[in-house]
């Protein structure tokens, strides 16, 4: 059964709710899963590929739009509306920046949505929380401080 991970910042901007993501991204990865970030639409896609180039000045983290020729080649995909193509090769993760939960998400073993202290993002990531809890999914928070 997928297990899903909420990790929850102190912040209230889109930007450091991105930022996390990329910091995150680069974690799962390194623990070996194929990482799909699921953007809620083509601006937020196309910021995180932006970002993933540059959170870190040290950090490397192969990755590509779903959709583009790389996107077979790398472990990390970013999309907004399409899942990846599933992968025999390692365990498969999702990081959910969608306000929804897709609904393909059961596909992941592991899940990761990322609340900050912004009302639409609270909101949303709740419903989702409530989600999760009610169709039987182990879900585990992460209160993290800044």
């Amino acid at each position: 059964m997928t297990q899903v991970d909420f990790y929850i910042l102190p912040d209230t901007t889109l930007e450091a709710r991105l930022d996390f993501a990329c910091r995150l991204a680069e974690t799962i990865a390194g623990k070996g899963y194929r990482l799909h970030l699921h953007a809620e639409d083509e601006a937020m896609a196309s910021d995180l590929d932006e970002r993933l180039w540059t959170f870190r000045p040290e950090a490397y983290l192969p990755h590509a739009l779903l959709g583009s020729e790389m996107a077979e080649s790398v472990a990390v995909t970013i999309g907004w509306e399409q899942p990846p193509e599933p992968s025999a090769e390692a365990p498969m993760a999702l990081l959910n920046l969608d306000p929804g939960i897709p609904e393909w998400f059961s596909r992941f073993e592991r899940v990761a949505e990322i609340i900050n202290q912004h009302q639409q993002v609270l909101v949303a990531k709740r419903e989702c929380w409530q989600t999760y809890k009610q169709r039987g999914y182990p879900v585990k928070a992460h209160q993290l401080r800044g």
